[in-house]
């Protein structure tokens, strides 16, 4: 490659995830979500009050997570509005004293803090704000690199496109697979360790930002990479256009809800139908790479009944051809099945 990237956004490990007085899981999901996918790279968690969200992490001080092995303090809460709580800062600040790093998924940029940086530099330690995409992206070429793509798509945001991509990676390797999780965006960065947050990218170099998040490989190596936004958003379609264009996936999944019939937020647009993203998808992923196909389908059927779902399922299966599952209730082994025959 003409440009001398390194991986970006590399966090080191082991975690102790910092949650502060949060009460709400709604915004303590990136700290549950590496909880959830990488528990043995976290240490423990930080809560400074007992009606704060427990992660089902050991609670400990940061002098005890430090004891422990942690490298990084994790902010693991997303806050409206951007800015770290008050309450907080203290425990930033004493582990940017201690050298310790500190990685935050937050709009706010931690290194833009006179406080944090100052400390941050008398210590040595790393600030690393993981919403900010790493200099020097180049824009994408579109030229055949070698090894596998699975990209996960979706009718629409917020339905399952990371856990689905995750539970892939994960099936994948525990069957002796070479497979690797690509994150695109700052939950699954804190999770995998790396990655670049895509829809922080300026527009021109989404496609050469992904290219570089999923470089050439050896060609039985799987790279699982996490879809962002949907095609037909009305808000977010130019992220996944970029991040499908520069992915070139060799197979997709498409991500849907049993029970949206509405984009999220924009009650006026009706989800679109699974079929109308697998066509689109095909056709604009088929300038980059002739071989894409669509490999399985994963739905989120909390919301029916065991019955229902199992009907759904199969009706979807049956209709497109492909594996349907729900990536939490069934678990995605028969779209492994696909990838592998």
């Amino acid at each position: 490659m003409h440009h001398n990237i390194e991986m970006p956004n590399v966090i080191e490990k082991p975690y102790v995830i910092f949650v502060g007085d949060e009460t709400s899981p709604v915004y303590t999901k990136t700290g549950s979500g590496i909880a959830h996918w990488d528990r043995e790279s976290c240490v423990g968690q930080i809560r400074l009050s007992a009606e704060a969200a427990n992660l089902g992490l050991p609670d400990m001080s940061l002098e005890e997570a430090i004891a422990a092995g942690a490298r990084t303090l994790v902010i693991g809460i997303a806050v409206v509005g951007g800015a770290i709580p008050s309450s907080m800062r203290a425990v930033i600040a004493d582990a940017l004293t201690r050298g310790i790093d500190v990685a935050s998924g937050t709009h706010d940029r931690l290194a833009d803090d006179p406080e944090f940086a100052a400390l941050a530099a008398q210590s040595g330690a790393r600030i690393s704000d993981v919403r900010v995409p790493p200099p020097g992206l180049p824009v994408g070429k579109g030229a055949k690199r070698s090894g596998k793509r699975l990209l996960t798509v979706g009718t629409d945001c917020a339905l399952g496109k990371k856990y689905t991509a995750l539970a892939l990676a994960q099936e994948m390797t525990s069957r002796g697979m070479d497979a690797t999780f690509r994150a695109t965006g700052q939950t699954g960065i804190l999770i995998s360790g790396g990655g670049v947050p895509i829809d922080a990218v300026v527009a021109d170099f989404v496609s050469g930002a992904a290219e570089t998040l999923s470089p050439d490989a050896a060609e039985t190596h799987w790279d699982i990479i996490e879809g962002q936004g949907a095609i037909l958003h009305p808000g977010y379609a130019a992220v996944s256009m970029g991040l499908l264009m520069g992915s070139q996936p060799d197979a997709i999944v498409v991500c849907t809800d049993a029970t949206r019939e509405t984009i999220v937020g924009w009650p006026d647009f009706a989800l679109p139908s699974i079929q109308e993203i697998i066509d689109l998808t095909v056709r604009i992923g088929s300038v980059v790479n002739p071989d894409i196909r669509v490999v399985g389908i994963s739905a989120n059927t909390s919301a029916l009944s065991d019955a229902e779902r199992e009907d759904y399922l199969s009706r979807l299966s049956q209709e497109h051809g492909v594996p349907a599952v729900d990536s939490v209730a069934t678990g995605v082994g028969p779209i492994v099945d696909a990838v592998q025959s």
